[in-house]
């Protein structure tokens, strides 16, 4: 995995780490600038393929 991938990894984990802290989803998609939608994305990705699934596939393919 290269740090770019690392970076966009720890950045959507911090979203779902800091709504998880402060028991509001929607606070912490306003601190972090994020939708609502686009967390319930990054948490289904996670709880269905884990933290890797984080990567979009576009990125990935990307850089092959």
């Amino acid at each position: 995995m290269s740090s770019v991938q690392q970076k966009v990894i720890k950045h959507k984990i911090g979203l779902l780490n800091l709504a998880a802290g402060l028991g509001n989803v929607s606070r912490a998609c306003k601190v972090m600038g994020f939708s609502r939608d686009t967390f319930y994305r990054y948490q289904a990705a996670v709880e269905a393929g884990g933290v890797e699934a984080l990567i979009d596939a576009s990125r990935a393919q990307a850089q092959h």
